[in-house]
Formats: structure tokens, C-alpha cells, sequence
């Protein structure tokens, strides 16, 4: 199993927002990180030629950005899933992973620093964030067998401007 990571693109000012009074989990991505994530997506689908499932967060910033995606890949459906809000333990994404086909190639849009936590949680199985996502980052970790703990291996991890360089 492959296991795309991607956080979710440049969203709006979390400060200004919620002073707003409005609840931090509505808060959606600015104008220009829509653009730049539609070119992160073009550079991503030339690093991950294709993507069987896309899951995201249920916020919507990574709803957003799922859906970006969701157009550059062809991609009808987009899962929400609780396992991958920012309070959740990566545990709860592999738990689920691991009901999916082995082979697939599988997407999910998430927050730092839970995905960073994500990535190392696969790789050496501790959830101190070892790695570092910057907004519409992404990173491939592949599994030989049953997605677990400590067992991932890294293939790349990419930031934004690395992604869109490689969508020219």
C-alpha cells in the first residue's frame, strides 16, 4: 500500500478568524492558496501518477483541499474522516487503512502537526512529529504489508514549491 499525505493548502488568517467568532473548524483556504494548490496538484500527480481513494478531514480547509485534488486525479468521491482531525492519534488512520485493499494507492488531507506525527508514527512508530509538513506539502510512505506502526518506509517527502516546480 502506498500512503499519500498531504496537508491541507495556505488557509485564512486562524487569529482573524475566530475573532470573527466563527469556529476555527470553518475556516476555509484563501484565493491564493487555492491557486497555488491547483499547481501543487499538477506537480503531485507527476510524483504519484494515480491515487485509488482520497480521504480528508472533516474541516474545512482540508475538504478544500481534498477536493483540488479530487479534480487533478479524476477522483468522484472524497471520504471525511475523524482519523484525521488535528486532536487525532495516527492510530485511528491506520486502523482504517488497514480495512482498505492492500495495493491501493491511498490519499489523505490532513493538519500539521498531525500529519507530520502521521509520517513518523508510520516510519518509527512514535508520534513525536519528527517531520514537518509546510501548507500543500506532501509525502509518500509506502507499506509492505498491513499498514502498522514503525513499519512505513519514506519514498519522498515534497513542499509546496518542490510540487509545483515539478508541475512546469
Amino acid at each position: 500500500m502506498y500512503l499519500l499525505v498531504i496537508r491541507h493548502a495556505i488557509a485564512e488568517d486562524r487569529d482573524a478568524f475566530v475573532a470573527t467568532g466563527a469556529d476555527d473548524d470553518d475556516r476555509p483556504l484563501t484565493a491564493i492558496g487555492k491557486r497555488r494548490m491547483r499547481r501543487n496538484a499538477e506537480g503531485l500527480r507527476r510524483a504519484a501518477t494515480h491515487i485509488e481513494l482520497l480521504a480528508a478531514s472533516p474541516l474545512v480547509r482540508a475538504q478544500q483541499t481534498a477536493r483540488i485534488l479530487a479534480d487533478e486525479f479524476h477522483l468522484r468521491d472524497v471520504e471525511t474522516l475523524d482519523a484525521l482531525r488535528p486532536d487525532a492519534h495516527p492510530r485511528e488512520l491506520l486502523t482504517w487503512l488497514g480495512k482498505q485493499p492492500a495495493d491501493a494507492t491511498v490519499a489523505v488531507v490532513g493538519h500539521e502537526p498531525h500529519v507530520g506525527a502521521l509520517v513518523s508514527w508510520c516510519l518509527a512508530g512514535v508520534v513525536t512529529a519528527a517531520v514537518t509538513f509546510k501548507k500543500g506539502g506532501a509525502a509518500l510512505v509506502e507499506f509492505d504489508r498491513k499498514p502498522a506502526a514503525g513499519r512505513g518506509a519514506l519514498h519522498w517527502l515534497l513542499t509546496p514549491g518542490q510540487l509545483r516546480a515539478l508541475a512546469e
